[in-house]
């Protein structure tokens, strides 16, 4: 199964950034929300939510079907191809920042203080129940030529989900 999701707003370099790091995964909602709505995903029953404060999490790359997924980045940014250690940070740490906003929270440290969800964000559909689970990764930079901020991408992530072993699945891939 492959899919395309859109994000397009800061992506900071910096550890401490849980706000902007939670900002993405409310972001991506809508999209992963959609896909649950579409074949192969509306006929199965999903896997467990995690639940968090009251909120429930939920995830489509999960342990429970054996899903694995590699993820093909295009990363457009304020600055010329190649630039990777400039103005927005070093493209290492952004990524690690982009993997934890794809990823369902572990614990209440995940989450931004007082954060409750809006209508139709409970569960909050989240790409990975843990990074772990990202398979493999290839990143392509360009330049953004119109950004607010030097922290300001667009990104375009091409989801391809496989199963980790024979007989997992439950037949979504098919």
């Amino acid at each position: 199964m492959d899919f395309t999701l859109f994000y397009d707003g800061p992506l900071p370099a910096s550890k401490g950034r849980l706000e902007q790091r939670h900002d993405i995964r409310v972001a991506l909602h809508p999209q992963l929300q959609e896909l649950w709505q579409h074949r192969p995903l509306r006929d199965v029953d999903p896997p467990p939510s995690r639940t968090i404060n009251g909120h429930s999490y939920s995830s489509i790359v999960h342990s429970k079907w054996n899903f694995r997924a590699r993820l093909e980045i295009l990363l457009l940014k304020p600055e010329p191809p190649g630039r990777i250690i400039r103005q927005g940070g070093d493209i290492d740490n952004r990524l690690k920042n982009l993997f934890d906003a794809l990823t369902v929270p572990v614990d209440p440290s995940n989450i931004p203080k007082g954060w409750t969800p809006g209508p139709g964000q409970d569960p909050l559909c989240c790409l990975l129940e843990d990074d772990s689970l990202i398979a493999g990764v290839s990143v392509e930079t360009d330049r953004l030529l119109s950004a607010p901020s030097g922290t300001h991408v667009r990104l375009n992530i091409k989801v391809r989900i496989q199963t980790a072993g024979a007989f997992g699945g439950l037949g979504l891939l098919a």
